[in-house]
């Protein structure tokens, strides 16, 4: 819920001021009529101070973007290469001693 704060004087109507949970927008409630009798905004951040510095920061993060595509494609290209190189060692075990059993999987021991 809202913080409230103290009431008003008791020689006017008593009002309560309320922060809204959602919108944080502060609320002056009538505690006669539980009716909002005004509310304020909270102040929202300028989107943006200085064009160009957005821009800059915008063709900075393409930079990135296309550096850590192309870092990501590197290890995919490796990576398969790994593979490769597993699989012929394997192959390479199996064709020297075919009589040996396959090797365990995970879900044999079940």
């Amino acid at each position: 819920m809202g913080k409230a704060k103290a009431p008003a004087p008791a020689g006017s109507s008593q009002l309560f001021e309320v922060e809204c949970p959602c919108c944080q927008a502060s609320l002056k409630v009538d505690a006669v009529t539980h009716a909002v009798i005004s509310h304020k905004e909270r102040e929202k951040p300028k989107p943006i101070e200085d064009l160009a510095a957005a821009v800059a920061k915008l063709k900075g993060e393409a930079g990135r973007r296309d550096e850590a595509f192309q870092k990501s494609i590197a290890q995919h290209k490796m990576q398969q290469q790994v593979l490769d190189r597993k699989f012929d060692e394997l192959l390479k075990q199996a064709q020297a001693d075919p009589d040996s059993p396959p090797p365990p999987r995970d879900f044999d021991f079940d």
